[in-house]
């Protein structure tokens, strides 16, 4: 048979087929399996309106042998068959799809849909073959044809015997290359991983003959090796299955089979959703964090399926940022895709989809923090970081999202509390939320500076994480009520011992504005502090710059050297404020040496390191002797 050419476009298309459309070698079987599985489906569809024909399930599956020593793949379906017109016109014509136009002169029944943009796919193939034979008998016909090509330079179909109807594909695997091992593609432990990877979903049976063991006759421990045909695929996605016939079980083995952790997930998320976008979904939040989930190396994204068929391995879009943490998987009917059967990133369905599944994750949140306090704080011990970031990140346009879902640890409390339930314990008198920072509960649980607030009985609200002050900044209120840091400037806190404060500050002003000399640029002020009761000295800040944000952006790589406005504060009712200012009458040098060590003391209490500690030692012995 003489052999044909492919036409200029089509052999371009095919050469960039081979070449670059796909980025994964072993997606071809995902392809060839994907059309097999459209031929079996246009013979059920067909006997649904005809009579003549009695579609049973049983009878129709896909088969796959390798042949090590020939080299040899075949790939074999129960499927409609091809005529010689449609070899030539679906195979000779690169991009031309039988499947799509099948699905265009008819409309899916029960269910059963063609996956028509897929046709383009069979010409994957030569990524892994140097030659394709198919063999095909059409639905109807007494006449098998054979079409055969060694790929850009075109086909041959000539006619051939086949007993039943189908189709079978066969690639001749090209020989290894210093960069490419193509005997995996004959492996059938990696044949099995693909088709569980690619193809579990399929509707239809993937059969393969495997190795299997068994023990010798007569023997108690010396087993011996077996071939046996055995269907790969699950065939049944549990997305595709009524919710009331699946137990949680039948969920957290979904969860460990896909190998989503290796945790128990916290909670499943089964979504249906039947509109003008077709979806299933399952989503999982887990229990533990991943070892690597604030590291380069962490990917987010669900699963991406289309008709059952795996597309995307971690389509990001389909997740916000701060709901990275998710698990899971979506199937959708209605997605558009390009021929190498990927998802186009601005796809209208993909972004309803993605909509639709950040208000499921946030109202499960909420329910989880609503009917399962103890379950949700375990989530939250593991992802709040992330929603907190979630808060802060782009300029705060999720904020409204998550400031419901956000939680700190309770001064009065000593548990995590959610922003609600601390205003709606607030009296009457308190004017601001507010908040301290440190590097952990019990380093703020000392902190000089949250005295007057505590004495008043005001709920102080820790924060623990670098993100925390950050995300507060951003948030600025909650329910009208603003937040205020404890070593804030100005408290709100009306004091009948604050006219005491001023007087003793005017009268020492000298004294303050001389400590301010000794510090000179270390600090933008020394003052008499309304807060202090029982610590002589503490450290604050004026402007929008935190002594906590300060030591949280000098610790990153592009440290810019920010600096907090640092206002020293001096007790007046405290004792070694009357050291202070008998020194000032008496000893100037003596007042320099306090000062220095009243800063470097307020430094430590901050956890802020001092500029010379062995001057600070020094200073120490000076005061001992």
């Amino acid at each position: 048979m003489a052999k044909k050419e492919f036409k200029a476009e089509s052999k371009r298309l095919l050469e960039m087929m081979i070449n670059s459309i796909y980025s994964q070698k072993e997606i071809f079987l995902r392809e060839l399996i994907s059309n097999a599985s459209d031929a079996i489906d246009k013979i059920y569809y067909k006997a649904l309106t005809d009579d003549s024909l009695r579609f049973d399930k049983d009878s129709y599956f896909i088969k796959i042998d390798a042949d090590k020593e020939n080299r040899t793949l075949k790939i074999s379906d129960t499927g409609i068959g091809m005529t010689k017109e449609e070899l030539e016109n679906n195979l000779g014509t690169i991009a031309k799809s039988g499947s799509l136009a099948f699905k265009n002169e008819n409309e899916s029944k029960d269910g059963h849909d063609i996956i028509g943009q897929f046709g383009v796919g069979f010409y994957s193939a030569f990524m892994v073959a140097d030659e394709l034979t198919v063999i095909s008998k059409a639905l109807g016909s007494d006449e098998a044809y054979k079409w055969e090509s060694r790929g850009a330079d075109g086909y041959s179909i000539e006619p051939c015997d086949k007993d039943s109807v189908g189709t079978e594909i066969t690639l001749k695997i090209k020989e290894n290359t210093e960069d490419e091992q193509y005997d995996e593609y004959l492996d059938e432990y990696r044949l099995k991983a693909i088709i569980k990877k690619y193809s579990d979903f399929i509707r239809y049976p993937i059969k393969m003959e495997v190795t299997s063991s068994k023990l010798k006759e007569g023997s108690e421990n010396e087993y011996e090796e077996f071939k046996e045909e055995q269907t790969i695929n699950s065939m049944v996605p549990i997305w595709r299955k009524n919710k009331s016939e699946l137990t949680p079980e039948d969920y957290d083995n979904f969860y460990q089979e896909k190998r989503y952790g290796f945790d128990k997930p916290l909670k499943h998320i089964h979504i249906k959703v039947d509109g003008t976008v077709r979806y299933n979904a399952i989503l999982f939040i887990p229990e533990n964090i991943p070892f690597d989930y604030y590291s380069k190396e962490f990917e987010k994204g669900l699963e991406l399926y289309s008709n059952g068929v795996l597309i995307m391995e971690k389509c990001s879009d389909l997740l916000p940022d701060y709901f990275s943490f998710v698990k899971g998987m979506v199937d959708s009917e209605d997605l558009s895709l390009n021929i190498s059967r990927e998802i186009l990133q601005q796809d209208k369905q993909l972004k309803f989809i993605a909509k639709n599944i950040k208000s499921k994750i946030k109202r499960e949140l909420e329910s989880l923090l609503k009917d399962d306090r103890e379950k949700y704080e375990k989530f939250y011990n593991s992802f709040g970081r992330q929603l907190k970031f979630g808060v802060y990140n782009d300029f705060g346009q999720d904020k409204d999202v998550l400031q419901d879902l956000i939680m700190f640890y309770s001064s009065k409390e000593k548990k995590l509390v959610t922003l609600d339930e601390y205003v709606s314990r607030m009296p009457e008198d308190q004017k601001y939320i507010y908040y301290a920072t440190g590097d952990s509960i019990d380093r703020i649980d000392k902190l000089p500076q949250t005295e007057l607030v505590s004495e008043k009985g005001y709920e102080i609200l820790y924060f623990t994480d670098d993100v925390d002050e950050f995300a507060i900044k951003m948030l600025m209120k909650y329910k009208e009520k603003e937040f205020k840091s404890v070593s804030s400037g100005d408290l709100g806190i009306e004091e009948e011992s604050e006219k005491q404060t001023e007087s003793e500050e005017k009268e020492s002003k000298e004294l303050f504005d001389y400590m301010k000399e000794v510090l000179a640029d270390k600090v933008k002020n020394v003052r008499a502090s309304k807060r202090l009761k029982s610590h002589p000295v503490c450290l604050t800040a004026e402007g929008e710059v935190s002594i906590e944000m300060e030591k949280v952006l000098n610790a990153m790589p592009n440290n810019q050297q920010v600096k907090a406005d640092k206002v020293l504060e001096i007790n007046v009712n405290h004792e070694v404020f009357a050291s202070l200012k008998a020194a000032f009458e008496q000893d100037k040098d003596k007042v320099k040496l306090f000062t220095n060590l009243l800063y470097n003391q307020a430094l430590l209490i901050e956890g802020l390191p001092i500029n010379d500690p062995v001057e600070f030692t020094n200073d120490i012995c000076k005061v001992m002797v």
